[in-house]
């Protein structure tokens, strides 16, 4: 049976879809660079850890690899396709005298979450932090126009892949290990352009908190980061319509877009010991919208 369910859903994987073809984006090719850079000196909250971080190449994933690389962890950079921005983040980290690997996958493929998991565990020999930021968005202003194709990609994109990585690297997770999640400010505002993109991130949300008591009796925290808008390569490269990026991010209250190295900080938070009486919650690098949840 087993063997069975696993074909199905293989048969079910959707490759990249071509609806916005410049997607997920090159940041080396963006005129107004997001700021990557850490914002004060380490102080080693991450010495001898190990971190996956999945979107590492670029935006948030890229700042949260370097911020993790100065405070001392060796990182593993998964990222879909940009060779030359994850090559780019593997130096940087490397700058800041950390040790790290480029790995380049689809994780809505199982299979290539646990070769993911695999390679880390044969070149560091262990995980101590899930870090899953990896994800794509496709705007539609109807809701008849996403297609069957789209919605499957998006939600193996954005939530399976969770899923199959917490699977492969459970069993190398000891107490004192975290997993945060990348939501969104969608789930609580709604994103009437982003229907399946705010779905997914709704499903994450959920996920965190009900991985969270899943785990907790193992002392493995789970929790999430929900940013509001950030300039990455993402929103400028297909990811919103070209007529809704003149001022995008500047209805948010501090009446601008956020950039990476404000929101990494929340990550490394959550995945080091400063949060060790925190679980199932998410926090919200978001401009000052204040939301429920």
């Amino acid at each position: 049976m087993t063997q069975t369910l696993e074909n199905s859903a293989s048969a079910t994987f959707i490759e990249p879809i071509s609806e916005e073809p410049d997607m997920p984006g090159h940041e080396s090719a963006l005129d107004r660079k997001p700021r990557w850079q850490p914002r004060y000196p380490g102080s080693g909250r991450m010495t001898d850890k190990v971190a996956i971080i999945t979107g590492a190449d670029s935006g948030i994933g890229r700042a949260t690899a370097v911020l993790f690389a100065r405070e001392g962890a060796k990182v593993a950079i998964a990222y879909l396709c940009e060779d030359d921005d994850a090559a780019k983040t593997q130096e940087l980290c490397e700058a800041e005298g950390g040790e790290a690997f480029t790995f380049r996958c689809d994780l809505g493929r199982k299979e290539d979450a646990q070769k993911l998991v695999d390679k880390t565990i044969e070149i560091f020999g262990q995980i101590d932090s899930l870090i899953q930021i990896a994800g794509e968005q496709h705007p539609d202003y109807d809701v008849t126009d996403i297609t069957p194709e789209q919605l499957q990609r998006t939600f193996q994109s954005n939530i399976y892949s969770m899923f199959y990585v917490a699977q492969a690297a459970r069993p190398y997770l000891k107490p004192g290990a975290t997993i945060v999640n990348c939501t969104s400010i969608t789930i609580y505002q709604g994103a009437p352009i982003l229907l399946d993109y705010s779905a997914t991130k709704g499903a994450i949300t959920a996920f965190t908190r009900s991985l969270s008591g899943n785990l907790i009796d193992d002392g493995i925290r789970v929790n999430g980061v929900a940013p509001g808008p950030i300039w990455t390569p993402l929103n400028p490269c297909g990811g919103m319509p070209e007529e809704e990026m003149d001022g995008w991010g500047e209805d948010v209250p501090m009446g601008r877009a956020g950039e990476p190295n404000e929101v990494a900080p929340a990550f490394l938070f959550l995945a080091c010991e400063d949060s060790s009486y925190m679980s199932g919650q998410v926090l919200h690098p978001n401009g000052s919208e204040v939301v429920g949840g």
